[in-house]
């Protein structure tokens, strides 16, 4: 059987400043990327396999040494090899401690009453909240690497702020948009109390809230979609409406309006489709597309 090595293969969606993008790997080409802003064409139907996408770190790409085939509707593209390989140096996972670069530390809003703390390199400059697709969010302050991860463990334990809550929640939050005086008065007051509570270490920033949702281009977005449901040999197109974290939003040529989840997209191999084709992978209610492991 083909094993794909000479394929084009979907990685996922990355935003590089306000731009989301689809990533693409070649063996032989290296990697390119597809901008996807509102209205631009999507059509693609998949390929035979989803395969496992390798491993990421410090810039440099290492594939898959199996070549190894993962679940379809799995949220990670990883196997469990190279999944227990990227955790082995990773600072989301811990195991990273050495990382000299300033971190900054974030309030990230989701959802009336779901608000989360978090870390990011500072050089970063944002981006970590919009793969979060956060509606808003502040900057709380800056700090060393171990600073950082102590304030989000402290903030996270006396402020009661989760740092992991089912997906399908901020899905949710988007239809219909809550209201930025909102959202930035449940930021603000969380945002006072963790001062309060900021190590010394951490060099903390007066509130300003940054809000997300022109970048997602979320003012697009009528009410009701469905959730695709990826298998192979399945076709999806459409037309950009909108990308909110991992989430591309698609106009169809039938008057649908779609979800697909770039985080299921990635390990696919995907041939160009006809943007007026007809969509023949399965489409579900948000409810029951959710995934068990669907947690962030």
């Amino acid at each position: 059987m083909n094993d794909g090595r000479e394929q084009w293969w979907c990685a996922g969606l990355r935003w590089s400043g306000e731009d989301p993008a689809l990533l693409w790997r070649h063996p032989g080409h290296g990697e390119r990327l597809s901008p996807l802003p509102p209205g631009r064409p999507l059509a693609f139907s998949t390929g035979d396999r989803r395969r496992c996408t390798g491993v990421r770190r410090n810039g440099r790409h290492t594939p898959c040494p199996d070549h190894a085939e993962v679940p379809a509707t799995a949220v990670s593209s990883q196997c469990p090899q190279c999944a227990r390989l990227d955790r082995s140096y990773s600072v989301a996972s811990d195991t990273a401690v050495d990382d000299p670069r300033p971190y900054d530390v974030y309030l990230a809003w989701f959802a009336p009453g779901l608000i989360k703390v978090g870390i990011t390199a500072a050089e970063r400059e944002g981006a970590r909240l919009l793969e979060q697709a956060a509606l808003s969010s502040a900057l709380l302050g800056r700090g060393p690497l171990m600073a950082a991860r102590r304030a989000e463990a402290v903030l996270g334990a006396a402020l009661a702020v989760p740092d992991r809550f089912p997906y399908a929640a901020k899905r949710a939050a988007r239809h219909p948009l809550p209201a930025r005086e909102r959202r930035t008065s449940e930021l603000a007051a969380l945002h006072e109390r963790a001062r309060a509570l900021a190590p010394e270490s951490l060099a903390v920033r007066d509130f300003a809230p940054v809000h997300h949702d022109r970048v997602f281009h979320l003012d697009r977005l009528r009410p009701g979609y469905g959730v695709v449901r990826l298998a192979p040999g399945r076709t999806v197109a459409g037309r950009v409406a909108a990308v909110a974290g991992p989430d591309v939003y698609l106009d169809t040529p039938d008057g649908q309006l779609l979800l697909v989840d770039a985080r299921q997209l990635a390990g696919w191999s995907l041939s160009a489709a006809a943007p007026d084709a007809g969509t023949t992978a399965e489409v579900h209610t948000p409810e029951s597309a959710e995934p068990p492991e669907a947690l962030f």
